[in-house]
């Protein structure tokens, strides 16, 4: 039998979606997953060269943005409209709280959580205006329970869980549903070499599930929370972790 010529997900072709963060691992998944839906997909990143090649791969439009920059967020995405927001761009540190140093717990709460909160009000009126859209903050099971030596990563994933829920609130009556999408932990390039080390093997062996997660396991999860599937959803978050977060203490 062919295949229809249309998305699987309603409402999602044609559509035109901002991933940040889009240079590599999940943030480069997502606009390839959108794109194969039907989606135009804005993939941005500090770096123009890092997602030139991946536009041109998905026929989207590259885009230079660093998210930490509230005016230059403001400046870049002026008089753009976008129907699909993935806030995705994050960075970690994985040190004791005492380690920390200041410029690290800057950077980290600079990008996760206020980097979040600047895209989304530079994207949320022009959103407004056209009728509603889908904002989809990638927090973290981290967000919800915490573990050792990740203060500054898991105090802004926490931060950006709670400011979903807040943004959600203010701008339902817009159309606009803010979720957060809460992976456990997903195996990609730049941690793969750890998980594969004793202290990484036994990390996984806490999952439920006793494996990783893999970029593929939140195609469902993210479709859900951008299409028309998940159009009575906002406010809430959805986790995608293995079963890590019911495992026993």
């Amino acid at each position: 039998m062919s295949q229809p010529d249309v998305a699987p997900w309603p409402g999602l072709k044609g559509r035109h979606a901002l991933v940040t963060g889009a240079s590599s691992g999940l943030g480069a998944h997502f606009a390839r997953l959108l794109a194969e839906h039907g989606v135009h997909v804005t993939v941005a990143a500090r770096r123009l060269d890092r997602v030139a090649a991946l536009a041109e791969e998905t026929g989207g439009t590259p885009l230079r943005l660093d998210v930490a920059d509230a005016d230059g967020v403001a400046a870049t995405l002026a008089g753009r409209r976008f129907d699909i927001v993935v806030n995705n761009a994050g960075v970690t540190l994985s040190a004791s709280a005492l380690d920390h140093t200041p410029g690290d717990i800057d950077r980290i709460l600079d990008t996760n959580l206020k980097g979040a909160f600047h895209v989304a009000r530079a994207t949320a009126p022009a959103m407004a205006e056209a009728g509603g859209g889908a904002i989809v903050n990638v927090a973290s099971i981290l967000g919800l329970r915490v573990a050792g030596h990740v203060a500054a990563y898991a105090a802004s994933k926490a931060g950006l869980v709670q400011l979903t829920r807040a943004l959600a609130l203010e701008w339902a009556r817009h159309g606009i549903r803010v979720n957060a999408l809460c992976p456990g932990y997903i195996e990609t390039d730049l941690n793969r070499a750890f998980f594969a080390s004793d202290a990484g093997r036994k990390l996984i062996a806490r999952v439920p599930q006793r494996r990783l997660g893999q970029p593929a396991d939140l195609d469902g999860p993210l479709l859900l929370l951008v299409s028309d599937m998940g159009r009575f959803m906002t406010g809430t978050e959805l986790v995608a972790d293995g079963g890590h977060l019911v495992s026993s203490l």
